[in-house]
């Protein structure tokens, strides 16, 4: 389980937008509610993603409200022998995945002046040697405690269930590639919920040490 500072009652929300032909769309009902209720949010994005929408992508990263973050390259589990998640073959080599890492960091620091130092891999899957290979780069992966959508695939109300029943300090992972798929809707029903039971929301901040 991954979670932010329990004490005061925090939640951080965490946003994948992961590219690739059907994963490229931007969410924009659940971006206006969250500049709407100035809720910060931390957005994790993939190089595909950045390609399909660059000048969408700058604006969003103008934004002080949202932190953006690294989700690699081509949308790969961290492995060093190819091991699969959810039927996507994962990195098969130590260069690999550390060309996964790092090819996606230089190209945010370059193409949106983001120095990212937090890496959540394609389907948040990592092996515990690419744990230790993160860790010398200077990168934390992200995980999460809280599956707010399972990757959009879940009912709007579901998405607000998880959400609501959040412990204080979690780390919540939710997609901003799919719009229509219920996300938006229940994040804007789930806010004020959260707000009302003491919870304050935060970006992910500095990796740690």
């Amino acid at each position: 389980m991954r979670t932010v500072d329990p004490n005061p009652k925090t939640i951080a929300l965490t946003f994948d937008a992961c590219g690739g032909p059907q994963g490229s769309l931007v969410d924009e009902p659940l971006l206006a509610t969250l500049q709407e209720l100035a809720v910060p949010a931390t957005l994790f994005w993939n190089k595909r993603w950045i390609d399909a929408n660059p000048d969408r992508a700058r604006q969003i990263a103008g934004n002080p409200l949202f932190q953006i973050e690294n989700h690699g390259m081509l949308h790969k589990p961290l492995s060093v022998n190819g091991r699969s998640a959810y039927g996507i073959a994962g990195t098969a080599t130590v260069a690999e995945l550390v060309e996964e890492i790092e090819d996606s960091r230089r190209f945010l620091r370059g193409f949106l002046g983001v120095e990212s130092n937090w890496f959540r891999p394609g389907t948040a899957f990592c092996d515990d040697v690419a744990v230790r290979i993160a860790g010398d780069l200077g990168v934390s992966l992200a995980g999460f405690a809280v599956n707010g959508d399972a990757g959009a695939t879940l009912l709007g109300p579901v998405v607000a269930k998880n959400l609501v029943r959040s412990a204080p300090g979690s780390i919540v992972i939710m997609h901003m590639n799919q719009p229509g798929h219920g996300t938006a809707e229940r994040v804007r029903a789930a806010i004020p919920q959260l707000r009302a039971a003491g919870f304050t929301f935060v970006k992910l901040g500095a990796a740690p040490v």
